[in-house]
């Protein structure tokens, strides 16, 4: 975390996380071995546009109450105040989720059995280089304004 400036230290920009993670997925299956994952083209594209659809309502909310606010969304620029509303109130990481959604919607559209397999993998990134890092500093800079919150909303879900 970084300590001599107003930021939370993040790792990287989460979308470049995710979007590194599925080109190293897609460089696997192109290069290395393809892992397809058995399911049928329909249902793969059916469920795909689902989830990219709830990702697009998760990304459009949470971005919507950042603005509304008037804080900054990217993780790597200061905080100026606890967003609690809106899809905040059911997950503290719309965002975070809504990239995981649309992570595996592109898993699925691409027939990506590898990709599938390293959500865990990116899940554990994100969770160490993002949001643990992005929880102290809100904790530091907001106090039990941020720990109430922490206390009433899940994680995820």
């Amino acid at each position: 975390m970084a300590t001599d400036r107003d930021t939370p230290g993040v790792i990287a920009p989460p979308p470049l996380l995710f979007l590194g993670m599925l080109g190293v997925a897609l460089a696997i299956e192109r290069f290395v071995r393809r892992v397809p994952t058995g399911v049928s083209r329909a249902a793969r594209l059916g469920v795909a546009v689902v989830l990219l659809v709830a990702a697009i309502v998760l990304l459009a909310g949470a971005l919507r109450r950042f603005r509304v606010a008037r804080t900054n969304p990217e993780p790597w620029k200061p905080a100026t105040t606890v967003v609690a509303d809106g899809v905040y109130r059911y997950t503290r990481n719309p965002m975070y989720l809504g990239m995981t959604l649309a992570y595996h919607a592109l898993a699925l559209a691409t027939d990506s059995g590898v990709a599938l397999l390293l959500v865990p993998a990116l899940l554990a990134v994100v969770q160490v280089g993002v949001i643990a890092r992005e929880e102290r500093y809100l904790e530091a800079k907001f106090g039990d304004d941020y720990r109430r919150y922490r206390a009433s909303v899940r994680r995820w879900l």
